[in-house]
């Protein structure tokens, strides 16, 4: 349930319609749940915070707080990605002292790219999908390590659409 309701949550992020949060939502409920049992506790974390990144993302997209889509400065780059390697180094350092987990540095790397991008979705910038792409490209073979090989499937279609998702909002910021 968890891999088509995200399914259909990147489609419709793609398409640019708000409801994409809906199914994300529930999603990513089901997913915390899968991430913990499976030993990926950032990732279970990831989706708490999808979780509040979808609230936040209909208030902002159905209030009409952003109507357009738009891109960051460079200025913006740097600083997300200072944030991303911030956000990466203290996940690590939580999840090598804190929990059980065999695979810390890339938990936490997957996590910390997909927060920033997963910010910037909620915000409708267009490098939500290059942020998003840096997540799957390591969440793919992490996931396939640990088992998840629907949840690995899922995430090689969400880097499938994300390549769509820019290339069709670049071209409707062109528009």
């Amino acid at each position: 349930m968890a891999f088509l309701f995200g399914l259909v949550q990147v489609i419709l992020a793609a398409k640019n319609k708000s409801a994409n949060f809906y199914f994300g939502i529930v999603s990513v409920v089901l997913y915390i749940y899968v991430f913990y049992t499976y030993g990926l506790f950032a990732e279970s974390l990831l989706n708490a915070y999808y979780l509040l990144i979808s609230i936040g993302g209909i208030y902002f997209w159905q209030a009409s707080k952003l109507k357009d889509i738009s891109t960051i400065q460079i200025r913006d780059w740097v600083m997300l990605s200072i944030c991303m390697l911030i956000v990466w180094i203290v996940l690590y350092v939580i999840l090598k002292m804190c929990t059980p987990s065999t695979v810390p540095a890339f938990d936490a790397f997957v996590s910390a790219a997909a927060w920033i991008g997963s910010w910037l979705l909620m915000k409708r910038k267009l490098e939500n999908w290059i942020f998003l792409n840096i997540s799957n490209v390591v969440a793919i073979p992490l996931q396939l390590y640990k088992g998840l090989s629907l949840t690995a499937l899922l995430t090689m279609i969400y880097f499938i659409v994300a390549i769509k998702g820019y290339i069709d909002w670049k071209r409707r910021m062109e528009n």
